[in-house]
């Protein structure tokens, strides 16, 4: 039994928040398991998704990588008629799975052997993001101490 949790306290006394819960409000809604998948991560910045797509071909998938999610679609061409099926147990319907990606994660190659379709995934930074290392440098003071600017100003007039 799946039970529903309400984000809506937690939405008035937040600011900011609003992506978050929308992520786990659409997590608890999706109920479809199907196709099956794993995540793997396989060093600091990889990360791969396996699908099982038996009965697919990979010409009846589409990939599609937007800013922060990544959708994978199958859809099997019509069968052609000729064999007559006295049990179906491999699923032939069409799905969609969309995973939620964090931020500077892209999607890179996409392989599909023996029923499996695997994408990997890199989180890359931009440079700009990076933390950088920043020379303390040694030089002239930036101002004279605040008695001797008085005594400049004085002399001066």
């Amino acid at each position: 039994m799946r039970t529903n949790f309400d984000f809506a306290p937690y939405r008035r006394s937040t600011v900011g928040f609003d992506r978050l819960f929308n992520l786990l409000e659409a997590g608890a809604r999706e109920e479809d398991g199907y196709p099956p998948f794993d995540i793997l991560k396989l060093a600091e910045d990889s990360y791969r998704i396996t699908l099982a797509v038996a009965g697919f071909r990979a010409e009846d998938i589409e990939l599609v990588a937007q800013q922060n999610l990544l959708t994978v679609t199958g859809k099997r061409a019509e069968d052609d008629g000729e064999c007559e099926y006295l049990h179906r147990g491999i699923a032939a319907r069409a799905f969609e799975r969309r995973f939620q990606l964090a931020d500077f994660v892209e999607a890179g190659n996409a392989t599909f052997e023996n029923g499996l379709l695997s994408v990997d995934l890199k989180r890359v930074v931009p440079e700009a993001m990076k933390p950088r290392r920043i020379e303390i440098g040694r030089g002239a003071p930036l101002a004279a101490p605040l008695g001797e600017a008085k005594d400049q100003v004085s002399k001066a007039a």
